[in-house]
Order: structure tokens, then C-alpha cells, then sequence
């Protein structure tokens, strides 16, 4: 068994939980950003692989209080790194102290580095390492004098689920666009519509989970390269996600956009993750919103005041927003910003309300509840 810990957004932990859980895989501890959990070595393959809301996968090496250098030193190398890190292995370090006595980070990453490869000395009886061989990136967290060293099992963040070109340009991260779907009451079975779609984060998201594509499908991770993780691990993990996925399964969402320049980039970015055009996207304002559709779910980011810097255009975007979006007066609306007037343009209290961080800013996610519905959500009533 090893021990691993899935990173988060702030206020993505409990989600991030339930997939592992739904994974099979005990859930040892839950902390702001971080859950530890523990299962066979194929949970690093199968983790990575699955989880749409963890940012990284780190394998935890050890963990141990430690209040002087000389005490980080001496019980970093003791560790057993030479079970994982080869002898030409890559293994920068980069840490974090937060509350702790040993709070310069460079300091603590030197040592690190240095314990590190004292250990590997006397495994390896060299005193040089090419390091050109593999990516085996050591952190050290510190928090209040407690010690975790881990190895970053992804690589690339796991955002990154590799049908995006850029990732300077959205303004939402694939993991908290997933997130605000696993958090809304939509299903396949139901029309899902995000007004403000920009380049198509949520929408794409939903496909996937629609699907049951596995996000991390058509990428690659640091782990891939680690000789003692044997590659039949990989290839039955990557297997399982195509035995399962439910690739010709109907969906019906949509996505609009005011910006020409983002829908085409959303087309592009849709038929690469899903290798087909099963995302309506189109050039369409909020303010020529509506739906033949009853029972559906309108879910979206809209832009707030660090996107859009006029005050009095902001309030009369929301101000349209309330008009459009609950004269669909069957569905359910879910809008998360940083915008801290909606409500009372909404002229209603939110029916749930949840604090999510998209990058550094704090926002909240506004969740209204529209009816059950009575039959499959394909029922459809006549044009707005």
C-alpha cells in the first residue's frame, strides 16, 4: 500500500474525497487544500488518471516534526529515497513553510536537496548524479514544524487535461469547472446551458463527466517513467478508462458566448476532448438567452469586477442575467462570481451558497433549485 495525497483548490476538498472514495480508496485525512489517502501501488496510475478535481497526485514519502535544519537534515536522509529515486534521476526540491519555526524556504530546500542526496550516496556509492534520467520533483511542506516530503506523481498540473492550447487565456480551471458541475443537480438525461462560456471550460467538463470520459485519458504523468511502478500498471489503469467510458452517449449542451474569437476556440477545444462535435457552441448575448427545453441547468462564470471594470456596466450585465435567466423559471441556476451584488439584483436569496477560490479570487457559488422534474428532461416545451 502507499500513501498519497491529492492537492485542491480551497473548498474543493470534500469533492475531491468523494472521488477518491468512489475510486475505492481510503480516505485518511482531509485538510484545507490536501486529502490523504491510501491504496495499491495502481491508485497513483488510476488516481491521475480519474480525479477531475485534485490538482496534483504526490506519493508521501515521510512525514516528522522537525524545529532546527539539523533535524530536517538528519531525518530527510534517513528516509528510503533510493526506493524511488534512481540513480540518474531528476529530484528538484520546492517547498512551503507555513507557521513553522524552519520558515526560509530556500533554506529548507537546500537542505533538502543536500539530505537527499547524502542518502543516495550511500545506496549508489557516487558522490555526482547526471540527473537526466526521469522527473522525480521532491516537495517539503512545513506546517507548524511538521514535516511532509512527497514526490509529485503528475507532472503537469492536472488541469491540464491536454485539449487546451493555452492555459493563460481561461479564466476558469478545468478542476473547479468540474467541480461546479459535480456540485449542481444536473445528469446526462438533463439540457445544460452556460451562457458565458468563453472558451468552453464547463461545457467540455460536463462532457466529459457526461460520458464518463476519464479527464487525465489523453495525457501523460511524471509517474509514467518511475522504473519501479511496472508499465502493466499503466496500460490495464488506461484500459479501464476505455472499458468504461460511454463515448456514443447522447448529451445536450451548449454553449454561448458575445466573442466570436472564444466560440471558435471552444468548437476547437470541444472536438479535441471529445473527438466529435457534441457541444453546440455559438455566438449568442445573454440577452437573447432562452431554451425550448424544460428542466435544464444554466451553469456559468460570468464576468466580475476583475474582468470587467465598469461598475454600472457590471450591474446592468446582472441585471440582464436576472431577467434572462429566471424567466427559465423550470431550471436550475447556478452561477459562481466574485460579484457581490447578485442577489439582491436576483431580487432572491440564493438557495445554497458555497465559498470556492477560482485562482486567488474569492468567490461564491450561487446555486437555485428549480423543480424536479416529472419525466426525462428531454421534454420540450414551445419557443421563448
Amino acid at each position: 500500500m502507499v500513501q498519497l495525497i491529492a492537492t485542491t483548490a480551497f473548498g474543493l476538498e470534500a469533492i475531491a474525497a468523494r472521488e477518491i472514495k468512489a475510486l475505492g480508496y481510503e480516505v485518511l485525512e482531509t485538510e484545507n487544500g490536501r486529502i490523504t489517502f491510501q491504496g495499491p501501488l495502481e491508485a497513483i496510475c488510476r488516481a491521475n488518471l480519474w480525479l477531475r478535481t485534485a490538482e496534483r497526485v504526490l506519493l508521501k514519502i515521510g512525514s516528522f516534526k522537525a524545529m532546527s535544519f539539523e533535524e530536517l537534515f538528519e531525518k530527510t536522509k534517513a528516509l528510503p529515497w533510493s526506493l524511488y529515486i534512481p540513480e540518474k534521476g531528476i529530484f528538484p526540491v520546492s517547498g512551503k513553510s507555513i507557521k513553522s519555526k524552519l520558515y526560509s524556504v530556500p533554506d529548507c530546500q537546500a537542505i533538502v536537496k543536500k539530505a537527499v542526496v547524502e542518502s543516495l550516496k550511500g545506496t549508489y556509492g557516487t558522490s555526482w548524479f547526471q540527473e537526466n534520467e526521469g522527473h522525480y520533483a521532491i516537495e517539503v511542506a512545513l506546517l507548524k514544524d511538521q514535516v511532509t516530503l512527497t514526490l509529485d506523481t503528475s507532472g503537469s498540473g492536472l488541469h491540464r487535461r491536454g485539449y487546451r492550447e493555452s492555459y493563460h487565456q481561461a479564466p476558469l480551471k478545468e478542476t473547479l469547472a468540474a467541480a461546479l458541475v459535480m456540485l449542481s443537480y444536473w445528469n446526462p438525461d438533463r439540457v445544460l446551458v452556460d451562457p458565458f462560456c468563453g472558451s468552453g471550460t464547463i461545457p467540455i467538463e460536463a462532457a466529459l463527466i457526461g460520458k464518463n470520459i476519464a479527464p487525465g485519458m489523453n495525457r501523460d504523468f511524471a509517474a509514467q517513467e518511475w522504473p519501479w511502478i511496472d508499465a502493466a500498471l499503466w496500460r490495464q489503469a488506461r484500459k479501464e478508462t476505455h472499458e468504461v467510458a460511454q463515448f456514443r452517449r447522447p448529451l445536450q449542451i451548449q454553449g454561448y458566448d458575445i466573442d466570436e474569437k472564444a466560440i471558435r476556440m471552444a468548437r476547437q477545444y470541444g472536438e479535441q476532448a471529445l473527438d466529435s462535435q457534441e457541444i453546440h457552441f455559438e455566438r449568442r448575448a445573454v440577452e437573447d438567452l432562452g431554451s425550448r427545453y424544460h428542466y435544464g441547468c444554466l451553469i456559468t462564470n460570468p464576468p466580475y469586477g476583475e474582468r470587467m471594470g465598469e461598475v454600472e456596466a457590471l450591474g446592468q450585465l446582472y441585471e440582464t442575467m436576472a431577467q434572462r435567466f429566471f424567466k427559465l423559471d423550470t431550471w436550475s441556476i447556478y452561477v459562481l462570481t466574485a460579484y457581490p451584488d447578485l442577489e439582491r439584483i436576483f431580487g432572491k436569496k440564493a438557495d445554497r451558497r458555497r465559498k470556492l477560490y477560482n485562482g486567488r479570487i474569492m468567490c461564491q457559488y450561487y446555486q437555485y433549485q428549480g423543480p424536479r422534474p416529472p419525466r426525462r428532461d428531454a421534454e420540450i416545451s414551445a419557443e421563448d
